[in-house]
């Protein structure tokens, strides 16, 4: 069990690191670098659309919406953007 949460933990942190890449990187497009940011800002933010504190719907909205703006946005960047961030996130 413990492995498995390390692993996953490694995963996310490359993901981050993907993201902060792509937002770097002069050949994304304004608009995907304008979702990210959003995603960015909306999973930071203490304000939800939903409230945390209402029971299983108000993790839903996070849930749905970071994944729904991150995949927007990478949708934006050229593949060739994505795979060089992804080795430059492997190897980093």
């Amino acid at each position: 069990m413990y492995s498995k949460l390390k692993s996953i933990a490694a995963r996310v942190k490359r993901e981050l690191k993907l993201y902060k890449l792509v937002l770097k990187d002069s050949r994304t497009p304004k608009p995907a670098k304008i979702l990210l940011g959003i995603a960015f800002v909306y999973a930071i933010s203490p304000i939800d659309l939903i409230p945390d504190f209402i029971p299983v719907i108000g993790y839903l909205d996070d849930i749905i919406i970071l994944p729904a703006l991150v995949f927007g946005a990478l949708k934006l960047v050229p593949k060739e953007v994505v795979e060089d961030c992804q080795l430059r996130a492997q190897s980093a």
